[in-house]
């Protein structure tokens, strides 16, 4: 007459069992009490570290097992350096992170010398904005206008050749007759605006928009730095009397290759993990990403800092930065005949 009771009762550890595996997170067991190492590919004080460490102190929260991340500034190349060290040094745990230089994709194309990574086995995680980029000039040189460049020399500071701040004006020297001489060696865009300053160089090779906006808006307000070319697919609204660089050529080739090397700015503050991590963490640090880019603290602040957050996905991001990498090879091969120096 007891019989059915003690079934009952024998069955309930199996239950209780049941249901503690049914709660268990892996995702989170993995990281609970681990370090997230976020590596920023170039100098600290520009946009790059800036957008990079905001989401480092949201991200966390987001991610199953809240683990720390802890920022680091890894210089080289124009971000080269971090993303070899990321592609083969890193672990491929989901504990390494970077903040990917835009212009990577586009120097992995072309086959520039040093190149020891492939993002397309890179995890894109999500991009925080798609600002287009900016060739600029300092108020001193009288500069204003992208014409004035095409008569006499301009001299704009550079990172290193993997980056937009060599690829753009370099472009437009072989296809629209700009007279730029590119100066390198600076690690980062803030070094490249002390530059600009001192008067060592006349202006930046690239910089986002958005970052002029929200580093230097006093800059903006007393125009002490001007707008000469924008580098995007379209021409912004806030910029709409600055041309883009694919309207300063006829040649449809030579259109097609700024069109090609203007693409990133669609993924221009992109977060990236390394190749191998498991499917489930990668699901996990996107869907953080996604959450964590999306939280009101984090808009709070970046709308105090001026940062633009215009954020796509890590599969939106991927699908972009995959596609550079694909371009058709009529394209790359005349890229490569400009962007390459000899």
């Amino acid at each position: 007459m007891f019989r059915p009771a003690l079934t009952a009762l024998l069955a309930v550890p199996v239950i209780a069992t049941s249901a503690i595996s049914a709660m268990a997170d892996p995702v989170a067991d993995f990281y609970r009490g681990r370090t997230i190492q976020m590596v920023i590919g170039v100098s600290a004080g520009g946009d790059y570290d800036l957008r990079a460490r905001l989401l480092a102190r949201f991200l966390s929260k987001h991610i199953p097992g809240n683990p720390k991340i802890v920022p680091q500034n890894m210089l080289g190349a124009g971000g080269l350096v971090a993303a070899n060290w990321l592609a083969n040094v890193a672990p491929r745990d989901g504990t390494a992170m970077l903040a990917i230089s835009s212009n990577l994709p586009v120097a992995q194309a072309i086959g520039l010398e040093g190149v020891k990574y492939d993002v397309r086995k890179f995890s894109y995680l999500g991009n925080t904005t798609d600002s287009p980029n900016v060739i600029n000039s300092w108020h001193t040189t009288g500069v204003t206008r992208i014409e004035q460049v095409m008569k006499k020399e301009f001299v704009v500071g550079a990172t290193g050749r993997s980056s937009g701040s060599y690829y753009y004006p370099a472009a437009l020297n072989a296809y629209a007759g700009t007279k730029f001489k590119i100066v390198f060696g600076y690690p980062g865009g803030a070094n490249v605006n002390i530059a600009m300053e001192r008067g060592e160089v006349g202006g930046r090779g690239s910089n986002l928009w958005a970052s002029w906006k929200s580093t230097r808006p006093h800059w903006l307000a007393d125009k002490k730095i001007h707008m000469l070319v924008q580098i995007a697919l379209k021409r912004h609204p806030e910029l709409k009397d600055v041309p883009l660089m694919q309207e300063l050529v006829k040649n449809d080739l030579h259109k097609q290759v700024l069109t090609f090397i203007s693409a990133d700015t669609a993924i221009a503050r992109s977060i990236v993990t390394t190749p191998d991590v498991p499917a489930e963490r990668v699901a996990a640090l996107r869907a953080a990403f996604d959450a964590a880019i999306k939280d009101p603290e984090l808009l709070k602040e970046a709308a105090q800092a001026k940062q633009d957050i215009s954020p796509s996905s890590g599969a939106e991001a991927q699908k972009i930065a995959n596609s550079i990498v694909d371009t058709s090879p009529e394209v790359i091969a005349e890229a490569k005949k400009v962007l390459i120096s000899k």
